[in-house]
């Protein structure tokens, strides 16, 4: 989101976390995931416990606590939760047709995955018939739960692939083999997977539930609506609901709206938004990405939907605060009434707001904040300037809000603090800069994208811990800029 004044980028990311209903105890794995359960047991070596698809049992080196009291529903980490971007949780866990405890308990056993047992049930296979096909396939979809909940979503897919090879007709493989591509915001390949899944388990609520992620991800608007009202019909669930209501939302807009396509864009656009502004507007974009993929040596793998409004409009469907001048929530919406040309203050909202999207999907969602908004910032080529001395000031004078404070949502700061926050942002971007380079700083988000969290990437990409980069940052601010 950009503000009017140009402050800075302020998007409000939420994890992929769900909303759950009152229940006695909920595993949380420690890749963020929850897992309702009747009643959870512990043993030396695992946690097991029954969901309403049936039993799951689980190496405790997956496990970060467990939630034995009633869980409320998980509030949004942000007061305009319309402004944010919807959780995309992973299929339940089953036993369908994939479940089988010794061979889970040789697969995955001392926190890892026994490679060696791999091998030996891809061998069983050749001689084995059925039952031995079966073996393999569960031992592969553990790997992959194993990998998906250790943040390495392509390898979880390679190893669910596998799994499939050996049941081809497996609704949950196809299930959870859609649901990595998402995480991946690769929304054709997700919907090759999820439409066989649809052939195989036509009422099923999380394929249609997923099917409706994949078209919304894809700029099918009409086609997500359908989905996820078929999801609701088969199951009510307060998180497709939540979806639901957006996706109308959109819907009901842009209805009577134009539409026009590039390589990498899609764009949607009403009849006060002349065909040639919007025409240029995709220009801008495409020298932009071009641009901003060779730095972050990323491509997304779909075209961008950006929506263009009258301000009206912009406030209905967002319900952003008045002080938004820009977006992006999935989709880059911007507000455009009265320009007639793509000015230069246009230019670098799109360049801003188009970073944010490299990095949401580079990332898979798990983009500190301080790295969103340093990042969008330095790349819209904005610098800290005559602003380090009140940054400086607040450093000095132990004001200023620690680094580690800023890796989650900013929406609770006052308006001092998130001013601070943008700048000192921007100011730890510069500083990484100056003394590596961009190949560090994509090495960076690459880390935390695969599962580390942002402080121990940090500590191994630049051997310094939070405190010590806000040190430097401070040096870096005397070092460069007078007063």
């Amino acid at each position: 989101m950009r503000l009017r004044s140009a402050i800075g980028a302020f998007i409000v990311l939420v994890s992929f976390a769900g909303i759950w209903p009152a229940i006695a105890d909920t595993i949380v794995l420690k890749n963020g995931r929850r897992i309702v359960v009747d009643s959870a047991t512990e043993t030396v070596d695992r946690v097991s416990g029954v969901t309403s698809a049936g039993e799951i049992s689980l190496p405790k080196s997956m496990v970060e606590r467990i939630e034995h009291t009633p869980v409320a529903q998980i509030p949004s980490t942000s007061a305009n939760a319309e402004a944010s971007f919807l959780p995309i949780t992973p299929p339940a866990e089953s036993r369908d047709g994939v479940f089988d405890p010794a061979v889970i308990a040789k697969t995955l056993h001392d926190g890892a995955i026994d490679f060696g047992y791999l091998s030996q049930v891809d061998q069983e296979v050749l001689t084995g018939g059925s039952s031995a096909a079966f073996r393999a396939s569960v031992a592969h979809h553990a790997a992959a739960q194993f990998e998906l909940m250790h943040g390495d979503v392509t390898t979880a897919i390679d190893q669910e692939r596998r799994a499939l090879a050996l049941q081809p007709e497996n609704a949950l493989l196809l299930l959870n083999i859609g649901y990595g591509h998402l995480r991946l915001s690769e929304f054709s390949s997700a919907l090759e997977y999820l439409e066989k899944a649809k052939r195989v388990a036509p009422d099923s609520a999380d394929v249609a539930k997923l099917m409706g992620w994949a078209y919304y991800g894809l700029n099918r608007i009409p086609d997500a609506v359908a989905e996820w009202k078929r999801a609701q019909k088969i199951q009510p669930d307060p998180e497709v609901a939540k979806a639901l209501e957006k996706a109308e939302r959109d819907a009901r807009a842009e209805v009577g709206f134009r539409e026009g396509q590039t390589t990498h864009f899609v764009i949607h656009y009403t009849g006060d938004a002349a065909p040639l502004l919007a025409g240029e507007i995709l220009r801008t974009l495409e020298i932009h990405f071009g641009q901003i993929s060779a730095m972050l040596d990323y491509t997304p793998p779909e075209p961008i939907g950006v929506i263009l409004y009258t301000d009206q409009q912009f406030q209905d469907i967002t319900r952003a605060p008045s002080w938004a001048g820009a977006i992006n929530d999935g989709r880059i919406r911007i507000p455009i009434q009265g320009l007639t040309s793509v000015t230069d203050d246009l230019s670098r909202e799109l360049r801003h707001e188009l970073t944010h999207s490299f990095l949401q999907q580079k990332m898979r969602g798990h983009c500190p904040t301080w790295i969103q908004e340093g990042v969008a910032q330095w790349m819209e080529g904005r610098r800290v300037g005559k602003g380090a001395g009140a940054l400086l000031n607040a450093y000095d004078q132990q004001a200023a809000i620690p680094l580690r404070d800023l890796d989650l949502s900013w929406m609770n700061l006052s308006g001092s603090g998130a001013s601070f926050a943008y700048g000192w942002s921007l100011a730890v971007i510069e500083s990484i800069l100056s003394t590596g380079s961009m190949d560090d700083l994509t090495h960076l988000l690459d880390s935390i994208a695969n599962g580390k969290s942002a402080e121990a990437a940090v500590r191994d990409i630049f051997h310094e811990s939070y405190t010590e980069l806000d040190q430097q940052t401070a040096d870096y601010l005397r070092r460069t800029y007078s007063f």
